[in-house]
């Protein structure tokens, strides 16, 4: 039953928060921002528009990256939204609904607190045409969980399962889970209000080599000539961008706690 459970879920339908689809928006948006930054490698480092053409595979990178810093972005925004789900259901549930009931006032909750088009009343909506349908609750909220790529709600539908299948008290099950949830949320928050400043830190050195170019470039004329357009100063300035690029992850790694 597990096994048909979880295989089932991996293919059910919705969206699945590991993967992000650029909108037309976004997706001319970054593509200015990756050609702005290869044009601003190519000439910081090598005074060449031609270095571009060498520098094009960045362009799919910085695009599959920002997908990534995007997908991730929100599946947190979701995991938040979550707890507040948890809280609703189990109020509901204290004040004697069903379960399946409660997850269908949870959607009403969420509407008010996040609006209809949020991803999370998106996600109950689905839940609540499921159990109109007749689908199993667990089935749908296990689908949600393998989706939403969240180790919080996995989890909680890997609990609410368990609990559901062998008749567990439901009532407390949850509004312990709940706890559980806010309680992890409160440390996550304070590690990143801790981190925060380290974080702009880290984005100040990311660019102050390129201000540090840019200064000498202008106050002496001809200082980094010598760099430039010829076999020596490109294997040169290749290396240093390959360092600087090297700095650039594990500043990113140093400042990035998986929580």
């Amino acid at each position: 039953m597990w096994k048909n459970l979880k295989a089932q879920a991996s293919f059910g339908k919705g969206i699945d928060y590991g993967v992000y689809i650029f909108n037309k928006k976004e997706w001319i948006v970054y593509s200015i921002s990756g050609i702005t930054i290869i044009g601003a490698i190519a000439y910081f480092f090598y005074r060449s528009i031609f270095a571009c053409l060498f520098l094009a595979p960045v362009f799919p990178l910085f695009l599959k990256r920002k997908k990534k810093e995007l997908a991730e972005k929100r599946r947190q925004e979701l995991n938040m939204q979550f707890k507040d789900v948890v809280l609703s259901i189990s109020a509901n549930q204290k004040a004697g609904y069903s379960v399946e009931n409660a997850f269908r006032e949870a959607y009403r909750d969420m509407a008010m607190l996040y609006g209809r088009e949020s991803h999370i009343c998106r996600e109950l909506s689905y839940i609540r045409k499921g159990l109109d349908n007749n689908a199993v609750l667990e089935k749908l909220l296990y689908n949600f969980g393998v989706r939403s790529h969240v180790p919080d709600i996995l989890q909680f539908a890997d609990v609410f399962l368990i609990a559901k299948r062998n008749g567990g008290n439901m009532t407390a099950i949850l509004s312990e889970t709940a706890e559980t949830i806010e309680e992890k949320m409160l440390v996550d928050k304070e590690i990143q209000v801790l981190l925060s400043s380290k974080k702009m830190e880290q984005k100040i050195m990311n660019v102050i080599p390129f201000f540090i170019i840019f200064y000498i470039s202008v106050t002496s004329k001809g200082f980094f000539d010598v760099l430039y357009h010829n076999p020596i100063g490109i294997l040169i300035m290749t290396v240093c961008l390959l360092v600087y690029l090297t700095a650039y992850l594990i500043s990113e790694k140093i400042v990035k706690i998986e929580t």
